[in-house]
């Protein structure tokens, strides 16, 4: 069994930090940008729907952010580990609340994260792994507000500019930087789910691209048609929207899933899993992922084919001319590249390809053990007690790279800690 050997802050680690707050502020201010033209131009509804999805991103990402912030002061020895590391947080219970009200909490995580990397990479000083604790939560609210805001308000921005046949400036800004927004959030994801493999220098870039475009051709067709359906047919949206994510929401319950540490937060991720299934595919509890994810992909298939058919039997001829049955034909296809690219991914790029498997030497010679395996860790340990796994990312990796998962937890591993996987 392999022992941990934790992931070290790199400058890659910071540059992926620094272009994080980044990409969050400039979304930020295209969202304000695009919301000032709406109104302006008396697009009330419009400027409603957007703010709305502005408002909701948020105050989700926020509350993640302060489950999260609760959940580690009760991990035994986190405040002593992690004491004068953040530049808001520590033991300042009564600010985090405050900032996380005033919607800051996400941002000034942002800040915390590059201040601790600079301080890890740049004068060389410890705490490395609290560094590469805080990017893992990062990429996991970046992962949240993606689906929240920018895949929905994408699929708006395209809803938009179909049915005023138009399409302005600011409509490009608003999809360009909700599309970056994705993309980055696909990449920087990847990067931390590769981050709890042993051998991770194994697998290359070539892997995150592979994954990227398998995502960027399953989301893309998906808003798409969604869009196109709301062009026709408008006043249906929101039951379509609300019905699927009810069935998402209780097949997630159905899951079992156990991410969080209190029932209220488990429901919340629950109904958070479900929205980002409305767009993408998650995998959220272990075993019998493959058939999940089969029976995911055949129900999105068949709601995508009923989206374009009614789309195309609603549309304005005249109006819709010119790229309608060039949509009709191209979507399809383009999902189905995203299929081929996912299976390509698990043909030629998944660590159970390059990694043999490492057995218990306490399991039976005849019993079938994990694909790969990941690091061991117990915060009860005591020549672990000063480092730090992020177990909710942990527990994501465990879920992505196997079958039957693949973090191997020490039986003194309990409460709040065993809770996340």
């Amino acid at each position: 069994m392999e022992r941990a050997t934790f992931s070290k802050y790199s400058w890659i680690d910071f540059a992926f930090s620094v272009v994080g707050v980044c990409t969050f502020l400039v979304d930020w201010g295209s969202d304000v940008w695009v919301a000032t033209e709406l109104y302006f131009r008396g697009d009330v509804v419009w400027f409603g729907a957007l703010v709305g999805l502005m408002v909701l991103s948020s105050v989700v990402v926020q509350t993640f952010s302060w489950f999260w912030f609760k959940y580690d002061r009760e991990l035994q020895g986190f405040r002593n580990q992690t004491v004068g590391a953040s530049v808001f947080f520590g033991d300042r219970v009564t600010l985090f609340c405050v900032l996380h009200v005033l919607q800051l909490g996400f941002l000034c995580r942002h800040i915390s994260a590059i201040r601790q990397g600079f301080r890890v990479w740049w004068r060389k000083e410890e705490g490395s792994e609290y560094a590469v604790y805080l990017t893992h939560d990062l990429s996991m609210l970046r992962l949240i507000e993606t689906f929240c805001e920018s895949a929905p308000q994408l699929t708006l921005m395209i809803y938009v500019m179909l049915h005023t046949n138009k399409a302005r400036t600011v409509q490009f800004v608003s999809i360009a930087a909700s599309t970056t927004s994705i993309a980055w959030m696909v990449v920087d994801y990847h990067r931390s789910l590769r981050s709890f493999l042993p051998d991770k220098a194994k697998q290359g870039w070539c892997s995150s691209l592979i994954y990227f475009l398998w995502n960027l051709l399953l989301i893309a067709p998906r808003v798409a048609a969604l869009a196109l359906f709301a062009s026709a047919l408008s006043g249906y949206m929101a039951a379509h929207f609300l019905m699927l994510w009810s069935v998402f929401a209780l097949w997630a319950w159905r899951q079992g899933t156990n991410f969080m540490d209190s029932v209220g937060g488990e429901w919340l991720y629950r109904a958070t899993v479900g929205l980002i299934w409305y767009f993408s595919w998650f995998n959220v509890a272990e075993g019998q992922t493959r058939n999940r994810s089969v029976i995911y992909h055949s129900f999105i298939t068949t709601d995508g084919v009923i989206l374009l058919t009614t789309w195309w039997c609603y549309r304005d001829p005249v109006q819709t001319e010119s790229y309608a049955l060039a949509l009709l034909i191209a979507l399809p296809l383009i999902y189905l590249l995203g299929l081929l690219f996912k299976a390509l991914y698990y043909c030629c790029f998944h660590p159970k390809l390059w990694r043999p498997p490492v057995r218990d030497p306490g399991l039976p010679v005849d019993q079938p053990d994990a694909d790969v395996s990941f690091r061991v860790f117990s915060i009860q340990d005591g020549d672990l007690s000063s480092q730090l796994l992020n177990r909710r990312m942990a527990g994501h990796a465990t879920r992505f790279y196997s079958k039957k998962g693949f973090i191997r937890n020490s039986d003194t591993t309990n409460g709040a800690e065993s809770s996340r996987l």
